[in-house]
């Protein structure tokens, strides 16, 4: 199929800039499973922006560059931030039901506060912004007449020079190789411009907040179609999941600590009841997630826990379910009552805050091709990401790429004729139980060697791994016809190479890489810039 551009992903990011871009051209989105099955549904805190008189677009910046540890790039973070109230204001246009302060008559957001963050200016939907604004963004795009949204696509590489009828051996991308999951068939999408908003990697690891699709897709097809990536190292580690056998990786979000919920060792234990995060940062429970999230992980392996308590029912029953009435409602169908009892949790992956590298229009390395949201490094979040600057840094670079490509639309040239997808000399596999014990192993050693404590003997056994399976994937995707499945695979081992390679190059620790052979941090921040 042709259009004008095509975006990988039917996030905030990809539809922030499909419903810019569709006021004049015509946009394909293409989603791995059904549309809105991404991170942003997932997204339970909200969106950062100075809306507040006591607040400043300073204090907002610094607090930005505090949690990157100085990995930030300031024009970058300068950008993002004054644009973040234009972008509120977008979305309350397109009917996203904010939370409004008691006694404003419906005239001033209500503001909460998160770790890391000085003043009180998260803009939130209740404990579920990101579904809200999943929800609004979705409408839009399909009443719009020039947006065609496809779901159950799984992108497998993007369409280079290489691919074209009359080779050119340009780096220039028309789009990308996609399987439509209904038919079996793999097909050329086409167009002037492509756009990758297709999440991060978190699914690399055994525990993660991301949903099943985070497999690292657009940055493992950007970097085999000769993209860099910088700073793969910096994967963000939620402090708060639920610990629980019956349900995976649901997020208990910040803002329950930001609201005064506070980390305890639970019963059983020698400090039983231990307020303990003061003993670890000034800030205690608004300390910025890595530090929250290595001060869990410490307890746990001091004390040989299972989990710490977050306890947030020392506040009125009537704020708690205010505040927090969806995860209140799941935690009663598990037997939790927040209003009245602890929640058992443990850190997960929650956020790959390395990938694509792009510049303030989102840019990638390679011509024709754009990156926004999860999956790039644009310089915002360093080597941490501040709570709730992911959507925000959505809706800025989705809106910056738009205007970017509709500024330049005049020098961008139709595709040429592309080569079809070749499945002539490859059968369906009847080894299906390969995808998943590969799957398993790397997500296993992923969490016990690249976790939130490295060291390098961890980070050899790893590369030894990726090494070892790397000969295995790639002989069995040449043999058999892809599925999501293998798609998916061959991106994850990809990926977890990049994190790896990353890890190995930072002799320091800086935010969210923490290697105990290298304890101090340098003192000049670097990108770990990798090239193909």
């Amino acid at each position: 199929m042709k259009a004008d551009v095509i975006i990988v992903g039917s996030g905030a990011a990809g539809l922030t800039a499909a419903l810019a871009l569709a006021e004049t051209l015509k946009v394909l989105v293409l989603a791995k499973g059904a549309l809105g099955t991404g991170s942003t549904a997932w997204a339970q805190g909200g969106i950062a922006a100075v809306l507040d008189e006591s607040d400043t677009f300073e204090d907002h910046i610094r607090d930005t560059m505090i949690a990157g540890a100085g990995l930030n790039r300031l024009e970058t973070v300068e950008f993002v931030v004054e644009r973040a109230p234009q972008a509120i204001a977008r979305l309350a246009a397109l009917g996203v039901p904010f939370d409004m302060r008691e006694g404003s008559g419906g005239n001033a957001l209500h503001l909460t506060r998160e770790g890391g963050h000085s003043h009180r200016r998260i803009a939130h939907v209740h404990d579920a912004t990101g579904l809200a604004v999943q929800e609004a963004l979705l409408e839009a795009a399909r009443a719009h007449p020039n947006i065609t949204m496809l779901a159950h696509q799984a992108c497998i590489d993007l369409i280079t020079g290489r691919h074209e009828l009359r080779y050119s051996g340009s780096g220039r991308v028309w789009g990308v190789y996609a399987l439509d999951e209904a038919t079996g068939h793999v097909e050329a999408h086409c167009a002037h411009v492509t756009v990758l908003a297709s999440g991060g990697a978190g699914r690399v690891y055994q525990f993660s907040t991301a949903p099943r699709g985070a497999t690292g897709d657009g940055i493992a097809m950007a970097w085999r179609a000769g993209a860099r990536v910088a700073n793969m190292e910096m994967m963000q580690f939620h402090p708060t999941c639920l610990y629980n056998l019956e349900t995976k990786n649901f997020l208990i979000t910040e803002a329950v600590r930001g609201e005064g919920g506070h980390l305890v060792i639970p019963p059983g234990h020698p400090g039983a009841g231990h307020r303990f995060m003061p003993d670890f940062d000034p800030r205690g429970e608004l300390a910025p997630r890595d530090i929250v999230a290595r001060a869990i992980d410490h307890e746990i392996k001091r004390l040989g826990l299972d989990y710490v308590h977050l306890d947030i029912s020392h506040k009125p029953p009537e704020f708690v379910r205010g505040h927090f009435p969806t995860i209140h409602e799941r935690l009663l169908a598990l037997g939790i009552d927040m209003t009245k009892e602890p929640i058992p949790v443990v850190p997960a992956q929650h956020y790959t805050c390395g990938g694509i590298i792009i510049d303030l229009a989102g840019r990638t390395d390679l011509p024709g091709l754009y990156a926004v949201g999860e999956c790039t490094e644009s310089g915002l979040h360093g080597a941490n990401r501040l709570a709730s600057n992911s959507l925000l840094e959505c809706f800025v670079f989705g809106e910056a790429a738009a205007c970017d490509i509709l500024d330049c639309w005049d020098s961008y040239e139709a595709p040429p004729p592309v080569l079809a997808w070749d499945a002539s000399r490859v059968t369906s596999s009847d080894e299906e139980v390969i995808i998943k014990q590969n799957w398993t192993e790397i997500r296993r050693f992923m969490w016990n060697y690249v976790g939130i404590v490295r060291t390098t003997k961890r980070l050899e056994r790893a590369q030894h791994r990726i090494a070892m399976l790397a000969g295995e994937v790639e002989e069995y995707y040449g043999q058999f016809r892809v599925t999501t499945d293998l798609i998916e695979l061959r991106n994850l081992l990809q990926s977890a190479d990049l994190i790896v390679r990353s890890a190995l190059k930072r002799h320091e620790s800086r935010g969210l890489h923490y290697t105990l052979d290298y304890p101090a941090t340098l003192p000049e921040a670097r990108d770990t810039v990798l090239e193909p």
